[in-house]
């Protein structure tokens, strides 16, 4: 048995790498398999994961395009209700930021629209691997004369005015919490979610320690009375998770195992609905455990980023 701290880091760094990159780096904790990236594998592994439809991992990258076109085409752009995009009205068309899956199912419904089209045609260009089996630039309908799509850097995205910057500025966290704290986290809809997943992580392996790792609980001080019952109870749920292993897959013996489970989570949205997280989940109202890791993230959120 082992106890850790809650914890959490900031993705921003990340962003800075290929969207592959990023793609397999957030996928791969679902099933806490990091020790088999290699300098060739985030392609291969991104593929795979599209073709099995394994669509969450898809929506911890996203992509940001101005679009300058006739008001007509917003209208029409509009008309497809993309309802997982971020859109603005810009002086000259659309300012546009949606997940890689946004991108693809977008593209399965409306190919015949000529932004969706122009967009997934750019993107598709660069980054061709992610859309196999979605789009043919052979049987594609011809790009538009009348209008231009231009992918946003993130150097440029961080330079856009507060206001934007807000709405189209993604960001990464991965949070080393209990299984209580992700239960709430996860009632968050506008976000993006991959978590460790109990069903296929097998904590008997080597890699694990062949043990269960639990979350100090914020409630009780270490060497108090309630802090030894509650550490007497996690030693017996893993002796009984790690006997039931013997004849069980890892998705029945996970049963026994309670709440204060440590599990990584990685939640992924834009700033402002960051703004939105902290302003509940740092109150005096919100759990205690809650409070712990959010508090300290939101103060190093808003050093990072002033527009919070």
């Amino acid at each position: 048995m082992r106890i850790v701290d809650p914890s959490f880091e900031i993705q921003s760094e990340l962003d800075k790498q290929p969207i592959a990159i990023r793609l397999e780096e957030c996928g791969r904790i679902c099933y806490k398999s990091e020790d088999k990236i290699s300098e060739e594998s985030a392609v291969p592994f991104v593929t795979k994961i599209a073709a099995h439809g394994h669509n969450s991992v898809l929506e911890m990258a996203v992509a940001t395009y101005e679009v300058s076109c006739h008001p007509d085409h917003v209208l029409e752009f509009h008309a497809c209700q993309p309802k997982f995009f971020v859109t603005d009205r810009t002086e000259s068309g659309l300012l546009v930021t949606g997940s890689i899956r946004s991108f693809r199912e977008m593209y399965t419904q409306y190919a015949d629209n000529a932004v969706v089209a122009d967009l997934v045609a750019d993107l598709a260009g660069k980054y061709p691997f992610l859309f196999e089996g979605i789009y043919n630039a052979d049987e594609a309908t011809a790009k538009s004369d009348d209008i231009k799509v231009q992918k946003l850097s993130l150097v440029q995205v961080e330079d856009l005015p507060f206001e934007l910057l807000a709405r189209h500025r993604f960001v990464g966290v991965k949070f080393i919490v209990n299984r209580a704290v992700t239960h709430e986290l996860v009632r968050h809809r506008p976000c993006s979610f991959l978590q460790e997943s109990q069903r296929y992580c097998r904590y008997s392996n080597d890699k694990f320690g062949n043990e269960v790792t639990f979350v100090r609980p914020v409630f009780y001080e270490e060497g108090s009375k309630e802090f030894q019952i509650w550490k007497t109870a996690m030693e017996e749920t893993e002796k009984l998770y790690l006997k039931l292993l013997e004849t069980s897959t890892p998705q029945a013996a996970r049963t026994v195992l309670p709440n204060s489970c440590k599990t990584e989570i990685i939640t992924y949205c834009n700033l402002a609905e960051w703004k939105h997280i902290f302003s509940l989940r740092t109150s005096p109202a919100a759990e205690p455990s809650m409070r712990e890791i959010m508090i300290p993230l939101e103060k190093e959120m808003k050093e990072r980023y002033p527009v919070l």
